[in-house]
């Protein structure tokens, strides 16, 4: 049977992804058997992961949970691993609850944007994540820890295992890489404490990501559901905020660096945008001079009234701006939980109690 190049292509990865799948399992499988040791801090540790390579919306749903938290008075931290960030330090503090101490490139786009939404939060990143949790412990008292990215993060003891679904790419759980998009077999998910299904505006997309879910691990109890809403625009060079009824009907041209640029185009028509062109780089883009110039001279070219861009990839433009690219805004997402929100808040706010942290110290 002859197979034309592209299949042959396809059947060489799903080859490829055996090894990768049996590893992977085989680790985390080392951690639950107890063969491999877990690590654990002397305060509750919540971590919000995903299965599948690429945006998921863990960083929306970190600034929400924070948000709860931070209200009822909990004292946390905020660890991550600063994914391409240009320090070299082996741990570094962004934030420590009162004033930001790294920009987004020596700290990385996410934590940066994180630290920015949630100032009364410690902010702090590093790649192992129980060295950094004491370094930060050393420093500060706390009642728990978010970890942001951490459902790989296994030599961690977490009271709490957040996974999220994109509702949106129930392709993505379908084989693990290089074959697909998934980090780890699927059959993962029965780790997690809540899944929580993102971009779950339509019911029947996040009917099918649970369906293949089940399929999976059997049995599992009715997931988290959230949906990311546009807030309005906030400038990148005055930073005000203007309401979403402000930019209805404008002509607009999107530049984005993210994990789920069609995500972040959905939302922007959703706005009442006009969309004239796209120019989209790779996730976590490092953005140049040239990078902006060309954005702009594509806008001047097509007389677009604004340049749309990501809260995510506005800290990293706002130092190549001048203060006369006044038409170059961000999409301020909000993160709405549609389904088991009191679940959700009970199991965050009951793993965060100060008499529990008593407890584990």
């Amino acid at each position: 049977m002859l197979f034309a190049p592209g299949s042959r292509v396809r059947w060489w990865f799903l080859w490829a992804a055996i090894p990768y799948g049996i590893v992977a399992g085989l680790r985390a499988r080392c951690y639950q058997w107890g063969l491999f040791a877990q690590k654990k801090l002397p305060v509750s540790v919540i971590s919000i992961g995903n299965l599948t390579l690429g945006g998921t919306g863990k960083t929306p749903l970190v600034i929400r949970l924070a948000e709860w938290l931070l209200a009822e008075g909990r004292r946390i931290a905020i660890l991550s691993r600063g994914y391409k960030r240009t320090s070299h330090d082996k741990m570094l503090l962004v934030s420590n609850g009162m004033q930001l101490l790294a920009g987004p490139q020596e700290a990385g786009d996410e934590p940066f944007v994180i630290a920015t939404r949630c100032p009364k939060a410690v902010v702090a990143v590093g790649t192992d994540r129980y060295e950094l949790g004491r370094w930060v412990l050393s420093q500060f008292p706390l009642d728990c820890i978010l970890l942001d990215d951490g459902f790989q993060h296994l030599s961690l003891h977490r009271d709490v295992n957040l996974l999220l679904v994109d509702a949106t790419d129930v392709n993505g759980l379908e084989a693990v890489v290089p074959a697909g998009r998934l980090r780890e077999p699927i059959t993962s998910a029965a780790r997690a404490t809540l899944i929580v299904v993102t971009r779950a505006d339509v019911a029947t997309q996040a009917a099918q990501v649970v369906q293949r879910l089940r399929k999976a691990i059997g049995l599992l109890p009715d997931p988290v559901q959230v949906v990311f809403r546009a807030q309005g625009l906030m400038s990148l060079t005055a930073g005000e905020v203007r309401p979403l009824s402000w930019c209805q009907g404008k002509r607009a041209m999107l530049c984005s660096g993210v994990g789920h640029g069609a995500s972040f185009r959905a939302t922007a028509e959703g706005m009442g945008l006009c969309l004239l062109d796209e120019v989209r780089y790779p996730d976590h883009h490092l953005y140049t001079p040239a990078d902006i110039e060309l954005v702009r001279a594509r806008a001047k070219e097509l007389n677009a009234d604004l340049i749309v861009t990501t809260e995510k990839d506005a800290g990293k433009m706002v130092p190549l701006l001048t203060a006369y690219d006044e038409n170059w805004w961000a999409i301020r997402l909000d993160t709405e939980v549609t389904v088991g929100a009191d679940r959700l808040r009970q199991v965050i706010l009951n793993a965060s109690s100060p008499m529990r942290t008593e407890v584990c110290a």
